[in-house]
């Protein structure tokens, strides 16, 4: 993994079971963490895009729901409180370490339309100009889809293709990709490097599903993977239960699992996208 230390502009995505307790209650000393080491990692002269999934887990909590809820009007109303209460805290944070952020909220139809894609490369590259921290969620108070898809893998894959990134970093609260789910099968094996996404590793996706607190699973991070590989974007899957994780994966450290880049020129994201409910 030496090769991901020269990657200059990072997308790293995080989730909601990293950054809420089980109750849905926000994990301060996970948030502080994360502030501190995306700061550390843009004052060492890198472009920085954190997708923060979480908003609809903290605004379950803030309104005092007893559960997650199912219906989508509620999902909505609940992503709606919680994301506010989410930038508040970046902004915070970061503010603290001399960071500037900005909220982009998308839906994955930025890319479908070559004038939206446009308009939002146009709006990172200035963001990136001025020294600011995007900070992305998908735009769950007007979407419907977006909020089956789960926890915002796919979303971030599509960021980083976007804006031609160098690296995705995708913090899960799992090691990496294994041949089954480990919380059930502890014979399953731990796979260090993924070469060539193939079938056979897009099936194993499909073993797993995500937290209680989250809708993302191993299924939704394949399908990334795809998406960033494809792309020309490096991908790594890695437990973000130390959040410094991310200093030694910049630092060449071998963990998680990397998905390495293979350039597709056949593949049309667009297209992909637009079919994502039939791959998955």
């Amino acid at each position: 993994m030496n090769t991901l230390s020269r990657a200059k502009r990072i997308v790293i995505k995080i989730g909601t079971s990293t950054l809420t307790y089980e109750t849905g209650r926000i994990n301060i000393r996970r948030f502080e963490g994360l502030c501190k080491v995306l700061s550390d990692i843009k004052n060492s002269g890198r472009e920085v895009v954190l997708v923060s999934s979480g908003a609809v887990g903290v605004g379950v909590a803030k309104l005092g729901l007893p559960c997650r809820p199912k219906d989508t009007p509620s999902k909505q109303a609940a992503a709606a409180v919680g994301q506010c209460e989410l930038m508040y805290l970046y902004d915070k944070l970061f503010l603290e370490k001399s960071h500037k952020v900005a909220q982009v909220l998308l839906t994955r139809d930025v890319i479908e339309v070559e004038n939206r894609a446009q308009n939002a490369r146009n709006t990172f590259e200035r963001l990136f100009s001025m020294g600011a921290i995007p900070i992305v969620n998908e735009n769950d108070t007007v979407s419907t889809e977006e909020l089956e898809f789960g926890d915002n893998d796919t979303l971030s894959a599509i960021v980083a293709a976007l804006i031609d990134a160098d690296l995705l970093i995708l913090l899960s609260d799992i090691d990496g990709l294994y041949t089954d789910d480990p919380r059930q099968n502890p014979n399953a094996e731990f796979i260090e490097q993924v070469d060539e996404l193939t079938e056979e590793f897009m099936h194993m996706g499909k073993a797993s599903t995500g937290s209680n607190v989250g809708t993302g699973g191993m299924n939704t991070k394949m399908i990334a993977a795809k998406i960033a590989t494809s792309s020309d974007v490096d991908m790594i899957i890695a437990n973000s239960k130390d959040i410094g994780v991310l200093h030694r994966l910049l630092s060449g450290e071998n963990e998680g699992t990397l998905f390495v880049a293979h350039k597709d020129e056949s593949f049309d994201l667009p297209e992909f996208v637009q079919n994502l409910h039939k791959n998955q």
